[in-house]
């Protein structure tokens, strides 16, 4: 019996690290920005962060990790959760380019956990480099740039496809814009997705497009000038 039980635990050993091993081979990953102000214009509204009224630019949500075939790992090491002590010396440049907007108003370490455990658990990346990549891809793809160059200013409406032609130029890839609905009822860009290699460093080609809402031929740019309060329910 004795023996019957060590093997069962070797065996054990095994197959968990044979799904940490699978959970880490995922094909590419969704980096994901959303607009402050369209998270903000609808019906559940937002807070601001502790830390004061965000810029008026695009915001991190998350880098994700994701199969060819739509599906994706998550929550892979449950062991794993944030420590502060490995990013505090990116810990100003997440403020300002990784914002959290849930109420109640919060400093962003509950949203960055969420993030560091349900996605970067599930690549091969230290605490620390999958932070530092995302930062890093967001001032690499400078979205907000790329639209202004464009004429396309916060504060109005526009074409898909004139927004879809001015990242595609500017960063050179075409990306996945994701709406949602304003309180009047109007379509505005929220979140723009871009696909990255492996390595968490190149933007590529989307294997696979993701599943979001929706957007109509014309949707607004919305700005967040329009909307009042620094760090309390809006």
């Amino acid at each position: 019996m004795e023996g019957k039980g060590s093997i069962l635990i070797i065996l054990f050993v095994l197959y968990s690290q044979s799904f940490l091993c699978s959970s880490q081979d995922f094909d590419f990953f969704y980096f994901v920005q959303q607009w402050p102000a369209s998270y903000c214009d609808t019906r559940r509204s937002c807070c601001y962060p502790t830390t004061g009224k965000p810029n008026e630019d695009f915001s991190i949500h998350g880098l994700w990790p994701n199969y060819n075939n739509g599906k994706w790992p998550q929550n892979c090491d449950t062991t794993s959760s944030l420590d502060i002590s490995q990013i505090s010396d990116l810990k100003k440049r997440m403020e300002k380019d990784w914002v959290t907007l849930a109420c109640p108003s919060g400093d962003g370490m509950k949203f960055w956990g969420h993030e560091w455990e349900k996605h970067g658990t599930c690549t091969s990346l230290d605490e620390h480099t999958y932070f530092e990549s995302a930062l890093d891809l967001k001032n690499k793809a400078n979205l907000l740039q790329h639209l202004k160059h464009a004429g396309i200013q916060p504060g109005n409406f526009f074409t898909m496809e004139s927004m879809k032609r001015a990242i595609k130029e500017g960063v050179g890839y075409e990306a996945y814009i994701e709406c949602n609905v304003d309180t009047q009822g109007n379509h505005q860009i929220y979140q723009v997705y871009m696909c990255v290699d492996k390595s968490a460093k190149n933007f590529i080609d989307c294997p696979i497009l993701p599943r979001g809402r929706g957007c109509g031929s014309r949707v607004e740019f919305p700005s967040l000038s329009h909307h009042s309060g620094s760090s309390h329910e809006l």
